[in-house]
């Protein structure tokens, strides 16, 4: 019988060994496997901020570049506007004539077009050309040969402008 007790406890002491083992190898790879998938987390989490930036940067530049063909547009109507303008000036009395000025002033400054004022201004390289210095106020405006425009905040045109030179 004690032969047959000694046996037993070791096969169960075998047994239990191997059951410790196998917990200690279960332990191992939850670890392995804990620590792949907080690799994988990261990963995705990666992932899904350069989908997000990659999104965001397509989204600038599609504004971008309808901006800059609405601007290329807006540029080349402002050359018939000036045209307008400059028909009003030498024929009085068309009403109809400056309706449509109006009219098509009104759409471009729907579309984000401004007019730079320059009347009474100091000069502004970012927004006026110097034609000519003549004399009055220094770095002040004295005449606008050309208006200039703005198209959605952007200097589109810069106006044409004589600045004054200052006294000599």
């Amino acid at each position: 019988m004690r032969l047959v007790r000694n046996k037993i406890s070791a096969s169960v002491l075998k047994k239990t060994n191997m059951v410790k083992k196998t917990q200690k190898q279960t332990v191992r790879e939850t670890k392995e496997l804990q620590q792949r998938l907080e690799k994988l987390e990261e990963q995705l989490k990666r992932a899904l901020a350069d989908y997000d930036n990659l999104e965001k940067r397509i989204g600038r530049e599609r504004k971008a570049w309808i901006d800059s063909a609405g601007e290329s547009l807006v540029d080349k109507l402002l050359f018939v506007f000036d045209d307008l303008e400059r028909a009003c000036q030498n024929i009085v009395d068309e009403p109809g004539l400056k309706m449509i000025r109006d009219q098509f002033w009104q759409v471009l400054n729907s579309e984000g077009v401004e007019k730079i004022t320059t009347q009474n201004k100091t000069f502004d390289p970012q927004l006026m050309d110097a034609q000519s210095m003549v004399p009055g106020s220094k770095e002040k405006i004295i005449e606008e040969i050309c208006p200039g425009y703005l198209y959605r905040g952007r200097c589109l045109r810069p106006a044409k402008v004589k600045v004054g030179q200052g006294k000599k």
